[in-house]
């Protein structure tokens, strides 16, 4: 099951209290102050890690609670201090605090860590002549998650145009296949092999008419292309419900351009899907004409055919693609799925 948003509630542990103690000895009867503070309450740390793709854990387990500072003791000795809470989620959650509608952190690698409930202070003993004070509360937030992925490829296109066969056919990924529309429900990743190096491309739901305003669920689909490197656009040739190849084409730009987010200008790959279809290559050279697009790759993932050059032409976007985002920021793009490509 795919979720990619969840609500949780999070609280840093209560400081422990400080010690009310005083030393007596037959040399001093009445005591001396010796309270020790009680120790700090342990955080709630969010980090993103690797062997996560969804976050269905925090769906069915909301609640999460750091440790307890521990009590001062005698002898100035102070309590331990509270364990500190991990929350393991994704590379690429966003937090955001339910309360304030504020950001938090945006955890796009994986090692990615922040504090989101700090834990409470210890209290004071009473070694220095004053009274001992309890431990503080923990703070405590109920927070919004919400992920995008992190692919290098985004596979896009209206439902039914050939995305579900197609990853199946070129990566490990095994997306339900079936001849009728909205068959993939949620975002599937794969790893494509290309000789010895690999990229994730991610399967995306079809799109329709509407989708940037949320029809058809759309805007939380199209969210998850706002961190692909490459867009690959597939388009049918003969679709079976006698719509045009041009308008179809046309929808979907329409849409990624009114989603904004900066999708519209990601490198797009055009491609002309199911070329096994009787009428397809007339077709396809109607649509090109049309267009006005050049480097239009045709394939039939069915057959097999055209699938070698779109792999590759696929990572040569991308590698342009990364080699532009270190010319600029001075460091390569985080590989934050890896264990997909195991």
């Amino acid at each position: 099951m795919f979720i990619d948003q969840v609500k949780i509630y999070v609280k840093g542990g209560m400081g422990g209290d400080g010690c009310h103690s005083f030393y007596k000895d037959i040399y001093n009867r009445r005591g001396v102050p010796d309270g020790g503070p009680g120790g700090d309450g342990g955080n709630v740390v969010v980090e993103a890690s690797t062997h996560l793709a969804t976050l269905l854990d925090l769906r069915y387990n909301q609640h999460y609670y750091a440790e307890e500072g521990g009590r001062g003791g005698s002898n100035t000795k102070k309590g331990r201090t509270g364990k500190d809470l991990i929350v393991k989620v994704p590379a690429g959650t966003i937090i955001k605090d339910q309360g304030t509608g504020l950001l938090i952190r945006d955890l796009a690698k994986v090692g990615d860590r922040v504090v989101v409930a700090r834990g409470g202070a210890g209290g004071k003993g009473n070694k220095r002549k004053t009274d001992a004070t309890p431990g503080e509360l923990g703070e405590e937030k109920t927070l919004l998650l919400e992920l995008k992925l992190v692919a290098d490829a985004g596979l896009i296109g209206l439902p039914n145009a050939g995305k579900s066969t197609l990853i199946s056919c070129i990566s490990k990924s095994h997306s339900e296949i079936a001849p009728y529309p909205f068959t993939t429900k949620s975002p599937k990743l794969g790893a494509v092999q290309h000789y010895e190096d690999s990229f994730i491309a991610a399967d995306m739901p079809g799109l329709i008419e509407g989708a940037h305003a949320g029809k058809g669920l759309g805007d939380r689909f199209l969210r998850h292309i706002e961190r692909t490197l490459v867009l690959v656009h597939l388009v049918e040739m003969v679709p079976p419900d006698g719509s045009s190849p041009v308008d179809n084409y046309k929808k979907i730009e329409k849409e990624l351009k009114l989603y904004g987010q900066g999708v519209y200008n990601k490198p797009r790959i055009i491609v002309a899907s199911k070329m096994d279809i009787t009428g397809a290559e007339k077709a396809l050279a109607g649509f090109a004409k049309k267009i006005k697009k050049k480097n239009i790759l045709a394939i039939s993932a069915v057959k097999g055919e055209g699938l070698k050059k779109l792999v590759e032409r696929i990572y040569k976007e991308i590698k342009n693609v990364k080699n532009k985002d270190k010319e600029n920021n001075g460091q390569d793009r985080n590989e934050s799925l890896d264990w997909l490509r195991e």
